[in-house]
């Protein structure tokens, strides 16, 4: 069985999870997302949706060009032009 742990801690510890999962993509902009689309089933793209939804849930309002600069560090286009092959 997995350690109870308590849920703010848990909260602390996906946001932490997910913040290295964002740096990580931004560390990496060699892989496409078509790349990470076929071998995981999601990619940049629908990350930055999840969060968009997320915040919505939560009374934030946030555009998808917001959110997609959240996850890739910078505007959409500007990653775009800068990395995809």
């Amino acid at each position: 069985m997995a350690t109870e742990i308590p849920d703010p801690t848990r909260t602390e510890i996906e946001a932490a999870a997910f913040r290295r999962l964002v740096q990580h993509f931004r560390d990496r902009p060699d892989v496409q997302n078509l790349d990470v689309m076929n071998l995981a089933g999601f990619c940049r793209n629908c990350l930055s949706k999840w969060y968009r939804a997320a915040a919505v849930e939560r009374g934030v309002e946030l555009s998808d060009p917001d959110a997609r600069e959240i996850v890739y560090g910078m505007p959409y286009d500007e990653w775009k032009a800068k990395y995809q092959t």
